[in-house]
């Protein structure tokens, strides 16, 4: 990437430290900063909320925003939902659809090893229906040496109790891509697939249709975005299945003899007032990748991806977590993970920053059941805004840490 591209970001001018963490968060181009600072400066007011051209201005932006999110994810405006982050959209599926709709006896797929906001909340759901006697289980499927959802496994668990298959569309630990394509064809198409987009959104294209998802959240402070906006993608053929889990104002729904009507989406699921700065964030976030291309930052992250790779192999005592490392071909989308014989993560991680390479380390938000702590690692994420001199100085860092503690 150009110096150009690497100049939008105002943080990484005023620093020398190399930030390798964009998998926890990006850095934050300065037209997204803006958004916010003009939110908050001028004709501040809410949306939806009143005719007045301060409020019916802002109204007609998020509604722009809805739109170019679901251009930029091959959906219709409908379709998406604007969520307080990928998390609070998992947790909507979870409530919205799967808290009414499984009945005793049905079967939810996931990894639990996928990040904790795509195994809890269906934990819950399992607790919250067990407590009006309806037993719905959690079948878990393996993941390959490659990081990837076992397909195979999968298909094998599946059973005509099986009514949604939740998955990783980019692993946040192993970096592996996870489409379910070969899945296609054996599974009944009337199972929801669900896919957390919180490590792909903003990283490489993500078309929906392409995936046949019929849920799918993403992440706007993982896309240059601010914290606290996401994005959750309902499939207009579930909509009828959909039940307001955030009632209020906002929500479009009504209240009669029978209870709580649903209303139209996408305000069903929009209970209370927005967070309107951070839904421009993303407005303008949307802008930033359209301009600099998908395309581009997806070759730029492989190209890092692989250059890191070959720079880490030779380390003694350095192992790879599962992912684009012992893939047959040269893949990767950014993120690689490893540990250091000699060394814990946590210590590796310290070390790392103090000389000016700032990763994360841990169990990455794994569930603490399935990632003992002497699994934990050291996980390196790049964006556009990384250099190859970058890769390069931060992995003759770690052969020289090697070195001394071998």
């Amino acid at each position: 990437m150009s110096a150009a591209a690497r100049s939008l970001f105002p943080a990484l001018s005023a620093t020398s430290e190399v930030y390798l963490d964009s998998a926890s968060t990006t850095q934050k181009p300065r037209r997204v900063i803006d958004a916010v600072h003009g939110y908050h400066s001028e004709r501040t007011a809410n949306a939806g909320r009143g005719t007045y051209p301060w409020a019916s201005s802002l109204t007609r932006r998020i509604e722009d925003v809805r739109a170019a999110m679901a251009e930029f994810i091959g959906a219709a405006p409908d379709e998406v939902v604007f969520t307080g982050g990928a998390t609070a959209g998992l947790n909507a599926v979870a409530l919205s659809w799967a808290l009414t709709n499984l009945a005793d006896g049905d079967e939810i797929l996931y990894s639990p090893r996928d990040h904790a906001s795509n195994v809890y909340p269906w934990q819950q759901v399992r607790q919250l229906l067990a407590r009006f006697g309806r037993t719905v289980t959690l079948v878990p499927y393996r993941v390959t040496a490659l990081g990837e959802a076992d397909t195979d496994d999968i298909a094998a668990r599946v059973t005509a109790r099986t009514r949604l298959i939740t998955v990783s569309h980019l692993h946040h630990v192993f970096g592996a891509l996870n489409t379910l394509e070969e899945l296609r064809g054996r599974i009944d198409p009337a199972i929801a697939l669900c896919f957390d987009c919180s490590q792909s959104g903003g990283h490489l294209p993500v078309r929906v249709e392409e995936l046949d998802a019929d849920f799918a959240v993403f992440s706007a402070h993982k896309m240059f975005g601010a914290p606290g906006t996401g994005v959750l993608y309902c499939r207009r053929r579930r909509h009828g299945e959909l039940a307001p889990f955030l009632p209020g104002g906002n929500s479009a729904v009504a209240l009669d003899d029978s209870g709580l009507l649903a209303g139209a989406m996408p305000q069903l699921l929009e209970g209370g007032t927005h967070n309107i700065p951070g839904i421009l964030a993303l407005g303008a976030a949307l802008e930033v990748l359209d301009e600099v291309g998908l395309d581009a930052i997806t070759d730029h992250n492989r190209a890092l991806t692989q250059r890191l790779i070959a720079g880490l192999r030779p380390i003694a005592g350095l192992e790879f977590l599962p992912g684009p490392a012992y893939a047959p071909c040269e893949t990767g989308y950014g993120i690689v993970s490893f540990t250091l014989a000699g060394i814990s993560a946590t210590d590796l991680g310290f070390v790392l920053s103090e000389l000016g390479f700032l990763v994360r380390t841990g169990a990455h938000c794994v569930p603490a059941e399935h990632a003992p702590t002497d699994e934990d690692s050291v996980r390196v994420s790049t964006h556009l805004y990384n250099t190859f001199d970058e890769i390069d100085r931060f992995t003759e860092c770690v052969a020289t840490i090697a070195e001394e503690v071998s």
